[in-house]
């Protein structure tokens, strides 16, 4: 065929050699035209398949990078939602420490949870810091909604924490306004319920009341933690006939069950 093809444009440039340059464009052009439409025809699958090929990997890479730039901006608005969530318990933390509730001779300590109880009771956590910032077993701990626990053993950058909830807790509060005193123990499994037994009752308690720490000692139970610390409040009331003795029920303030900021008093007296 291109042997032809040759041949063919050598005639023709012979035959139209005096006829000018019109005559030779024409003449080519007879020859060329209709092998270039039968190319062209031949070619065209060929060519579609490039460019759908080319179009494909262009729109995987646009795919790619827009799936990219969403994660980036997932991660930031993650990112932002847990900093205003930090920033909001810190401020709550900040409120406590001005409110004066927090002891002199304290100094408090901001950490943060770093492992959870193996357990559904919700009884300890771990946060990270430990003696090295001053931080010793028996410190209290608490949250910007009030007392969570206290610390029961701390290495050099890592404490555990005991919460309220767990079935060894005793806490010596009072109920305000009131002024009735008891002690506040565990309901297990339920980290959002703590009872509460009164070592007088001779004044009534209603529903609503605030039950703070009472920070004394008596009744072979030292106080770990000082007075007027928020613990929670009284959401049902009882009494017990054949005990003699009343009893309520106290949600307490802080959530057990989803801690992360803390702060640790230490350096306190009370132990």
């Amino acid at each position: 065929m291109l042997a032809l093809l040759i041949v063919g444009s050598f005639a023709l440039l012979t035959l139209t050699y005096g006829q000018g340059s019109n005559g030779l464009q024409r003449g080519v052009t007879a020859v060329f035209a209709p092998v270039s439409s039968v190319f062209d025809r031949a070619l065209k699958p060929a060519r579609d398949l490039v460019n759908w090929v080319d179009e494909t990997f262009d729109a995987r890479g646009k795919n790619h990078r827009l799936e990219e730039e969403l994660q980036v901006a997932r991660k930031e608005a993650v990112g932002g939602k847990a900093a205003v969530a930090e920033n909001a318990e810190l401020h709550k933390l900040l409120k406590f420490d001005q409110s004066g509730a927090i002891p002199e001779g304290t100094e408090p300590v901001t950490g943060r949870v770093i492992g959870l109880s193996p357990t559904v009771w919700f009884t300890d956590v771990m946060i990270d810091v430990g003696t090295g910032d001053g931080v010793t077993p028996g410190d209290p701990v608490l949250n910007g909604d009030g007392l969570i626990g206290h610390v029961s053993a701390a290495t050099g950058s890592v404490a555990k924490v005991t919460l309220i909830s767990d079935h060894s807790s005793a806490v010596s509060v009072r109920v305000v306004p009131a002024g009735v005193q008891g002690i506040v123990k565990a309901t297990v499994g339920e980290p959002n319920r703590l009872v509460l037994s009164f070592l007088n009752s001779d004044k009534n308690i209603h529903k609503g009341e605030s039950v703070v720490t009472a920070g004394w000692h008596g009744e072979g139970i030292e106080s770990r933690f000082p007075p007027n610390i928020p613990v929670g409040e009284v959401i049902k009331a009882t009494i017990f006939e054949q005990e003699a003795q009343e009893r309520s029920v106290v949600r307490p303030y802080a959530d057990l069950r989803n801690l992360n900021t803390v702060q640790v008093l230490t350096g306190g007296a009370s132990k």
